[in-house]
């Protein structure tokens, strides 16, 4: 028996976690430089970073899997330093990719950036859905009570959101939604390839869209979760071995029905206040039919 657990409050995790992205390992990581081929992908948490990660890695490769963990190929800018890997490295193939969770504002500059955004309710239930079992002990905190505190608490994702709509239309970035990559794979790759400068031909596409759907990265789910990260968090926070780190579920949107009428309410309230007032969308439906 190792006498190790994983926190049952949000306080506990929130404890234990600021063991694991520290303030030096995440300074290290913006410090890095990118050049301008570099192509970094930034959607807020649980809104198609991995999926986007697996394609743009897909198409610069000819379908490569020999990694034990897709950020070892497509490295997370903010946690890198505390994993030994090294951001300034060559990478397998060109261009460089990144991972980042980051806004316009705190982001590394200089390099070209994949930008996701999803629907916030069906972010916050993944979210939730990812925490429980790696940092949260199952069964210990509710589903409407993580959204309340941990999603619209400090609104991080409303603050994410804002920090890169401004920028949809610029040359050096690539803005999506979640939603529409679901409803047409086929045009999301050739979007993703162009904007990455990788000459797609259909044998590549087809390649592609079979290495980025749910069903092979279900098959490989053991590639898309966290191994390098779950490994140092048991190490440094105490957490035990074998956590559910997985991060492709179900690949599927409208997960927000799981939240009760109240937090929808309070979700829908929030939008308004940060989204509505500011951009003018009275929803994310609105929003998403602008892209």
């Amino acid at each position: 028996m190792s006498g190790k657990t994983r926190p049952r409050t949000l306080q506990e995790m929130h404890e234990r976690s600021k063991l694991l992205f520290t303030p030096e390992v995440i300074k290290q990581g913006l410090a890095m430089q990118l050049r301008p081929t570099d192509v970094v992908i930034t959607p807020y948490g649980k809104s198609g970073t991995t999926w986007t990660q697996q394609i743009v890695h897909t198409l610069r490769t000819g379908g490569d899997m020999d990694f034990d963990d897709i950020s070892r190929v497509v490295p997370w800018i903010e946690t890198s330093a505390g994993l030994g890997i090294d951001l300034q490295a060559e990478q397998k193939a060109d261009p460089r990719a990144f991972k980042s969770h980051l806004g316009w504002d705190q982001v590394p500059k200089g390099g070209r950036y994949i930008n996701v955004v999803r629907d916030p309710g069906d972010a916050a239930v993944s979210m939730f859905k990812f925490q429980e079992g790696w940092f949260l002990e199952p069964g210990c905190v509710g589903l409407d009570e993580y959204v309340q505190a941990e999603f619209l608490g400090p609104r991080n994702y409303f603050k994410h959101l804002r920090s890169w709509w401004p920028r949809r239309n610029e040359a050096d970035v690539l803005f999506m939604a979640y939603e529409h990559m679901l409803q047409d794979p086929r045009r999301t790759v050739q979007r993703i390839a162009e904007f990455i400068e990788v000459p797609l031909d259909e044998a590549l596409l087809q390649l592609t869209l079979e290495h980025s759907s749910i069903e092979f990265m279900l098959r490989h789910k053991d590639r898309f979760d966290d191994a390098l990260l779950r490994a140092r968090s048991e190490e440094v926070c105490g957490l035990p071995a074998g956590s559910d780190s997985a991060k492709v579920r179900n690949g599927k949107a409208g997960e927000k029905l799981m939240l009760s009428a109240q937090t929808r309410q309070l979700m829908q309230a929030a939008w308004q206040e940060e989204i509505s007032a500011e951009l003018g969308f009275a929803d994310y439906a609105a929003l998403i039919a602008e892209l």
